[in-house]
């Protein structure tokens, strides 16, 4: 008996150390960072936010919109040994997620934190009116920019959007439902299609 406990406890001690040393090294990996864009999330039934690189921008209950410019403590997310995507934390102390599909995206998670993330705020000046609306409120509107929309909603998947140059970006309400934003040859919206 004495021995079956002296290897469960040698088991508990290791197990402890190795994870102790993963803890460790995620929180040594951490970094403070700004997004460049609104953050669409969805807060889970125990609070914690999840966010997609397919920007779901009405998934329903529990929406949250983070703004350009939050503070964002960030980490590795790690599954099953691979890249998933970065956790955040906010300065409120909120948690979340955020899914990054390499295979989908063509680029690696940490290509696609250089296209969302900042070291230091942007700057927001030079939007319109409309642009700031939008921004604001998480939608697109009639009239915005392109870098109004991408700000408002989020970088566009690249697998749904190959260019930015297109005059038509697709963006997801939720799992399950798609829309597209129409620009005209000044890369204005002209129409929302849902």
């Amino acid at each position: 008996m004495r021995k079956r406990i002296g290897r469960i406890s040698i088991l508990v001690m290791v197990a402890g150390f190795l994870l102790g040393g993963f803890i460790g090294k995620a929180r040594a990996e951490s970094k403070i960072m700004y997004n460049k864009y609104n953050i669409h999330a969805q807060a889970d039934k125990k609070g914690l936010l999840k966010s997609s690189y397919a920007n779901y921008t009405d998934p329903g209950a529990g929406h949250v919109i983070i703004p350009p410019n939050t503070k964002l403590k960030i980490s590795p997310w790690k599954r099953f040994f691979k890249n998933y995507g970065f956790r955040y934390e906010l300065p409120d102390g909120r948690r979340g997620v955020f899914e990054v599909h390499e295979k989908r995206l063509g680029i690696t998670v940490d290509d696609y934190e250089e296209l969302i993330l900042s070291p230091k705020p942007v700057s927001l000046k030079g939007f319109s009116a409309i642009d700031l609306k939008g921004i604001k409120k998480g939608k697109a509107y009639k009239g915005m920019t392109k870098k109004g929309v991408m700000t408002a909603l989020g970088y566009p998947a690249a697998h749904e959007t190959p260019s930015l140059e297109d005059n038509q970006w697709k963006y997801w309400r939720n799992r399950f439902r798609t829309f597209a934003v129409e620009f005209n040859r000044k890369g204005k919206v002209v129409n929302i299609a849902y």
